[in-house]
């Protein structure tokens, strides 16, 4: 069973890593684009965030059809479907109303990781699925790569040439998946409708706490990930290819916390690794609200929540793999991952309207930080005593 658990960890990381690189496409054409239709920075979030909703609003269905249908044919299924709007990217960027369009079903590919998190937790013990589920969450580095390479490929090879890549990629990988992902023969298969699977599990009150703060942790990591470009350069004057290689040394830092996150509330407790990871994070974002040089001390608070988000990222999930009931675990992952991508949607708006109104950033970096705040605050106070009264599965 361990070599079988392992192919399909590294299958659905895969899996993960290609489509949020083609979720992430947008993030770090962004500031060309606004310059090149003189687009406000509020049209210009909104490009950027549009897949980010539509992503995170789609895991609910993808989560629950996953748990009917296994992950053997929705990765496979949601990789396909991902690869129209990303060649009909390619041939339309010259209009802003088509790219909102195309963005809207690129989101597809961020509902992946609905796929991917009961697969993982189906194959592995509940002494190990913290950090199982926290190795998948590496594929959140498929930011990273879209950072690294979109604006260089674009330069080098033209326009077309990412979108060209991924759609390639994409299919690629749709064949791999269907010939050797395999669902656990022995999961729980759900009973009833989609329909009535989700009132359900919207009547668990560790649903919507578990949705509150996946939505502060990944939703953060989100939110910069796909706004920092425009951030850098705005206020610290870097090129479009300096400020999207910064904040893929950011996303990096995140994924490779994210499993850390994992291991850690495997050997303790979610709770505890979630209030500090909040509580450090409302701290860097204060000191980055005061707008300090970018080397050293910006730099260092980029870096610090970088990793703080993605270790809560990590400890989420990894209390979902503890105490969401077996045959909804994709259910229950839908509306959480929901909830994080949601967390992703706002801050990018509120960021560039701020931006337009008052010239700073400042405002918008003290509400991530009253909300981090609140977050470990109230994970501290409720979450405790709510994770001790619910039946563990592990």
């Amino acid at each position: 069973m361990t070599t079988t658990a392992n192919r399909n960890l590294v299958l659905a990381t895969a899996g993960f890593l290609v489509n949020f690189w083609a979720w992430a496409l947008l993030g770090p054409l962004g500031p060309g684009v606004k310059e090149r239709l003189d687009l406000s920075f509020a049209a210009q979030s909104l490009l950027v965030a549009v897949p980010v909703v539509v992503g995170s609003v789609g895991r609910i269905p993808v989560g629950a059809l996953t748990d009917r249908f296994g992950a053997r044919i929705m990765f496979p299924a949601v990789s396909l479907v991902t690869i129209a709007p990303v060649l009909t990217l390619a041939w339309v960027q010259d209009s802003y109303a088509a790219m909102i369009v195309a963005g809207f079903f690129l989101g597809i590919g961020g509902t992946a990781f609905a796929v991917g998190v009961p697969l993982v937790s189906g194959w592995y013990p509940p002494a190990r699925r913290g950090f199982a589920l926290g190795v998948f969450g590496v594929g959140m580095g498929g930011t990273a790569i879209s950072n690294f390479t979109t604006v260089r490929l674009s330069d080098a090879y033209g326009a077309k040439t990412p979108f060209l890549l991924v759609a390639a990629i994409l299919a690629g990988y749709a064949v791999v998946a269907w010939l050797f992902i395999r669902d656990n023969p022995n999961r729980q298969r759900p009973t009833g409708s989609a329909v009535a699977r989700l009132t359900e599990v919207a009547r668990l009150t560790v649903t919507w706490q578990l949705c509150a703060l996946y939505a502060v942790g990944f939703g953060g990591f989100v939110a910069f990930s796909v706004y920092l470009p425009a951030y850098l350069r705005t206020t610290y004057d870097l090129s479009t290819n300096d400020a999207a290689l910064r904040t893929a040394g950011f996303v990096v830092l995140a994924v490779i916390a994210r499993p850390t996150g994992g291991w850690l509330s495997d050997r303790f407790h979610p709770v505890p690794v979630l209030v500090w990871c909040f509580s450090g994070t409302a701290l860097f974002a204060v000191v980055q609200a005061f707008q300090p040089p970018l080397i050293p001390l910006g730099t260092i608070a980029f870096l610090a929540m970088a990793a703080l988000l993605g270790a809560a990222s990590g400890a989420v999930f990894a209390l979902v793999g503890k105490i969401a009931p077996a045959d909804k675990v994709g259910t229950v992952t839908g509306l959480v991952g929901a909830a994080g991508g949601l967390g992703g949607f706002v801050p990018p708006l509120v960021m560039g309207w701020v931006y337009g109104v008052e010239g700073s950033y400042a405002i918008g970096l003290m509400l991530l930080s009253d909300v981090a705040l609140a977050a470990a605050v109230y994970t501290a106070v409720k979450m405790a005593g709510l994770a001790r009264s619910l039946p563990s599965r592990g």
